[in-house]
């Protein structure tokens, strides 16, 4: 039986001071407190972060432990470094600008504790603008492990600010890699799955996810096309996904990126 878990996040420079304290409190606030809290600052930050990173180590004791890279690695490198660090097998990721709902965890490690076989915990997630009140959208992904296979070929089967992992199994298949930029979390669910590891989706929501009206902008352009297109292709060579899984949902998907802002919104809150 799993009665404790690490939280791991990541900060860089860019981030918003307040954005992390709301996060980081809601990881506080969770009905099921971590004893491990992770975070890893990747690369010099600021005087504003610094101060929120202080408050909190008040706030968390020597729960929160803070790990800081010399310089900005990107996000894969960052978890990795950070997984390593922590001293739990169950693994909760978290990002430093969304919200945990406060039974995020405690419901997490219930299915844990319920199927030894699960690899991987994640479920729904609402996007929201300046507020959680404020909501835009919603992503809620397939709950079998077969349902979460079929879909994998297509889309991100997991929504990684809501995952909780197995550590042993993460590094067993090589963990977080910037092999596939902005396509790390998608890389190490496919090599967990390949593996015949087990996951599963709560409906629940489980998280806030902060987004911006200018989000979309982040999930487009020519380089983004081709970093897309490169991960469905090693799919394909892997023979994970089928040709037709490639020419129907990644190349489409790859000239969405390459559309008209206001069309690639339409398009993913349609898909949503």
């Amino acid at each position: 039986m799993y009665k404790n878990y690490s939280v791991l996040m990541s900060v860089y420079c860019k981030e918003n001071p307040e954005y992390l304290r709301d996060s980081m409190i809601s990881i506080y606030e969770q009905t099921l407190p971590t004893n491990d809290f992770v975070l890893v600052c990747d690369g010099p930050l600021n005087n504003a972060l610094d101060q929120v990173i202080e408050d909190m180590q008040h706030v968390f004791g020597n729960i929160l432990h803070v790990y800081r890279l010399e310089e900005n690695r990107g996000l894969g490198e960052a978890l990795n470094y950070g997984l390593h660090q922590c001293k739990n097998e169950l693994v909760a990721r978290m990002d430093s600008d969304d919200i945990s709902l406060k039974d995020r965890c405690e419901k997490e490690l219930q299915v844990f504790n319920s199927n030894n076989k699960i690899a991987i915990v994640s479920g729904s997630i609402e996007e929201f603008i300046d507020s959680p009140k404020n909501i835009t959208g919603k992503r809620v992904v397939p709950k079998t492990t077969v349902e979460i296979i079929n879909f994998s070929k297509k889309r991100n089967p997991f929504n990684h600010p809501a995952v909780m992992l197995r550590k042993s199994i993460a590094l067993e298949v090589g963990g977080y890699s910037e092999k596939f930029h902005l396509f790390e979390d998608y890389y190490l669910w496919i090599c967990i799955l390949m593996c015949q590891y087990q996951g599963i989706n709560l409906q629940d929501t489980l998280v806030y996810m902060r987004t911006s009206a200018n989000s979309y902008e982040r999930r487009g352009g020519v380089d983004y096309a081709k970093d897309l297109l490169r991960f469905h292709k090693w799919m394909l060579d892997k023979k994970w996904s089928s040709a037709s899984d490639f020419l129907l949902a990644a190349v489409p998907h790859a000239f969405v990126c390459i559309a008209p802002n206001f069309l690639r919104r339409i398009i993913y809150g349609r898909i949503r």
